[in-house]
């Protein structure tokens, strides 16, 4: 099992795990993710391979992915904020198949580890309300909570009540 950096070869089994993050979404909130969707395209994981400010990390067993975890460097630009750099974990997955073997634990370290080659303050993420499994791991590799994220579903114009959690 190896880390490294994504490349375009990788698409399809990026692919392959994008759709597993999606279903576990579309499966928790129906309202918001449609079923069969991924969040990326082909086109558009061969753009994000090419941008600096987005890393892509894998994990990888030869030619299989095991997991991935895609990054974005943000730099605070609000004249109210400190000037840190920040290392966003836009999205991390390991592949149903993989888990409990130390995949997501080897991605968050080198993660982790990447944010400090590169100066940065500190790591965040989200983590949807629908997948408490993620919210664990998370705690118990140290995230403490930054901020809540939180909504009221409203009433729809013909008097129905939108679903979610």
């Amino acid at each position: 099992m190896t880390v490294r950096r994504a490349k375009e070869s990788d698409i399809q089994e990026i692919a392959r795990l994008l759709y597993q993050v999606h279903d576990l979404h579309a499966t928790g909130r129906p309202d918001l993710f449609k079923k069969g969707m991924r969040k990326y395209d082909d086109a558009r994981l061969a753009e994000i391979l090419g941008e600096t400010d987005r890393p892509i990390f894998v994990c990888a067993e030869g030619e299989r992915l095991l997991g991935y975890a895609f990054c974005v460097i943000k730099t605070e630009n609000d004249p109210s904020h400190m000037p840190i750099k920040t290392l966003y974990l836009d999205d991390l997955c390991v592949d149903g198949t993989a888990r409990r073997r130390g995949v997501g634990k080897t991605l968050y370290d080198r993660v982790c580890a990447y944010a400090v080659e590169i100066g940065c303050h500190n790591l965040t993420l989200n983590v949807w309300a629908c997948n408490p499994g993620a919210l664990r791991f998370y705690e118990k590799m140290g995230m403490k909570v930054q901020k809540f994220g939180m909504e009221t579903l409203l009433e729809r114009a013909d008097g129905g009540k939108n679903e979610g959690n």
